[in-house]
């Protein structure tokens, strides 16, 4: 009889499938060509003009550039953010309405009679759906009042039952 541990093998086994190995080769890639970058950035910035001519160099961008560019960068990418959250914030449904606590995906139970009754059987498995939010409001808030309707006062039916108390004693 052969058991199967739970335990993942030491050393792990190598795949049997083929793997590419071009995203190692873009990475490094990806990473020279940023770090050439970034030191000719820091060149132009730093060196004199004398040295940048005497390398050949003819023509290179104003030196604001330097400090331009990253201010810029910076700029582009809180607008981005901004303009990201100001999307999200607009195409949000308003508090009242029922999208922002249902979606179309939403499984509400039918509205059967029998619909209590389903799991009566023993074998029977209960349909999972979600709870309609005016079931949750009525469990958590209590039953629905109108706004007309007198509720009585718990204050009232406390001192009531004091007066009644005091009058029966002599």
């Amino acid at each position: 009889m052969e058991t199967t541990s739970q335990v993942a093998p030491f050393p792990p086994e190598l795949p049997d499938e083929h793997r590419s190995r071009a995203p190692e080769f873009y990475g490094f890639a990806a990473w020279t060509s940023t770090s050439v970058v970034f030191v000719l950035y820091v060149l132009w910035a730093l060196l004199p003009d004398e040295y940048i001519i005497w390398l050949g160099v003819e023509w290179y961008p104003s030196r604001d550039w330097t400090l331009l560019l990253p201010a810029y960068s910076i700029v582009i990418v809180l607008l981005t953010y901004f303009v990201y959250f100001a999307i999200a914030i607009v195409r949000s449904p308003a508090f009242s309405d029922t999208r922002t606590f249902i979606d179309t995906k939403a499984h509400l139970p039918a509205l059967d009679a029998n619909q209590q009754f389903k799991h009566a059987d023993p074998d029977a498995i209960p349909e999972l759906y979600d709870i309609p939010i005016g079931l949750v409001n009525r469990v958590v808030y209590g039953p629905h009042h109108s706004p007309n309707e007198k509720r009585p006062s718990r204050e009232s039916s406390s001192n009531g039952n004091k007066v009644q108390a005091s009058s029966k004693t002599p």
